[in-house]
């Protein structure tokens, strides 16, 4: 008889161990779809993040040549450094490309201010296939937001100064330009009048 009772025992737990093995099964299924998911959203945040830098960059290598173009006229360059230059085209079209490098698409391009710009970004792929049959056709998308920011600035010339002078450009606490308007040579480049970042980070 103690034989037969061990049996039955055995018998009564192998349903309780097949339940408990296909819960851990699941749950491990479970956990493999929100690691994609959230593989998926890095991606989506990384595509975001390059699109916004690009679009920065192209705009500050814009405002950087409208300088450029302005360095005998001193009047109209802290509207260039506030980001007010003339006839500078928009720079989204860098967004697509960088999105696309990153296997995403733009959802949306637009200048925050006058020296942002914030990008919104959906993955080309979906999270995949799991025990959660949402992913399966669930894209992800993220937002970033680059800014631009001057580094430099100047004095304005006193008023009688004559056409021969410029104003010093400081930029940064130890970099400055004493510029010469009959050899104007050594210019700053863009990368020291303006700086591009991810906002809040």
């Amino acid at each position: 008889m103690t034989h037969l009772r061990r049996c039955g025992d055995a018998g009564q737990a192998f349903p309780i161990y097949i339940t408990v093995v296909a819960g851990l099964l699941f749950l491990a299924l479970a956990y493999f779809a929100v690691g994609q998911a959230t593989v998926n959203r890095s991606s989506a945040q990384t595509a975001a993040d390059a699109a916004a830098l690009a679009v920065a960059q192209d705009a500050r290598k814009q405002l950087a040549e409208e300088w450029t173009r302005s360095v005998l006229d001193p009047t109209k360059w802290q509207d260039i450094f506030e980001g007010d230059g003339q006839g500078i085209p928009p720079s989204c079209g860098r967004a697509y490309e960088l999105a696309a490098r990153n296997d995403a698409h733009v959802l949306g391009c637009a200048p925050n201010g006058l020296l942002g710009y914030t990008v919104t970004v959906e993955t080309n792929k979906t999270m995949g296939k799991s025990v959660v049959p949402v992913t399966e056709r669930t894209r992800s998308s993220a937002r970033a937001t680059a800014v631009i920011k001057a580094l430099c600035g100047f004095k304005p010339l006193p008023e009688g100064a004559g056409r021969d002078e410029l104003p010093r450009l400081t930029c940064g606490k130890d970099r400055y330009w004493d510029l010469d308007p009959r050899h104007l040579t050594n210019l700053p480049e863009p990368q020291d009048l303006f700086d591009v970042h991810l906002a809040d980070r």
